[in-house]
């Protein structure tokens, strides 16, 4: 995903001149095949489906459960990425800082890496598996990725989101907001995959003490 003139490579590797945001909502899909519906006849452009196991840690000194921040080790496939997330900046939206870091394939290199962060005193919480349909869209000036979300023990979602800079977060939000409600959607779900993951273990007594 990219913003407006400004490639998902860019940002990945660092080139990107300016801090960049990720302007995400979510909401609760019921009907999939109505929604799918109405992406094609805007245009929308399916780019492939992917089953992302998201592993995520905290912090030795700090609780990003408390902070709205995120950490985790992202696999698809053999593709690896590290990924960090600011907290929350905007009440509308899910509007943070992102950085988002790729390094060599493998479950193995992905297994060092996490027993590295383990010795560094970095804690884990839970791992989050989702099916991923994922949809691009150009829309009202500006490139959107659109996915449907499967997501083991917690559910199926729609996320609309983009990228954006400093200078152009208020204009991205409001380009999301206008798509959700264009399909439908008007109570976006602020909680992430892993906080609901984790609300329903603990409702069900899977959580341990």
């Amino acid at each position: 995903m990219c913003a407006a003139g400004l490639s998902s490579e860019d940002i990945a590797y660092g080139t990107a001149s300016y801090m960049t945001y990720e302007v995400e909502l979510k909401f609760a899909l019921d009907d999939r095949a109505t929604v799918e519906s109405s992406l094609r006849e805007l245009g929308a452009q399916q780019q492939g489906v992917e089953i992302q196991r998201d592993h995520y840690f905290n912090h030795p000194d700090r609780d990003f459960a408390l902070t709205n921040e995120a950490f985790r080790v992202r696999n698809i496939d053999q593709e690896n990425r590290i990924t960090y997330k600011g907290p929350i900046v905007d009440t509308e939206t899910k509007t943070r800082k992102e950085i988002e870091i790729p390094f060599a394939p493998g479950a193995r290199t992905s297994a060092q890496l996490e027993e590295l962060l383990k010795e560094l005193g970095f804690r884990p919480v839970h791992t989050v598996t989702k099916k991923r349909t994922i949809f691009a869209l150009d829309w009202e000036n500006r490139h959107l990725e659109i996915t449907l979300d499967e997501v083991d023990e917690v559910g199926n979602y729609l996320e609309i989101e983009t990228l954006a800079g400093e200078d152009d977060r208020e204009s991205a939000r409001d380009v999301i907001l206008k798509l959700a409600r264009h399909l439908g959607f008007h109570h976006a779900e602020r909680r992430s995959y892993l906080r609901l993951l984790l609300e329903k273990l603990d409702a069900d007594g899977q959580l341990g003490e």
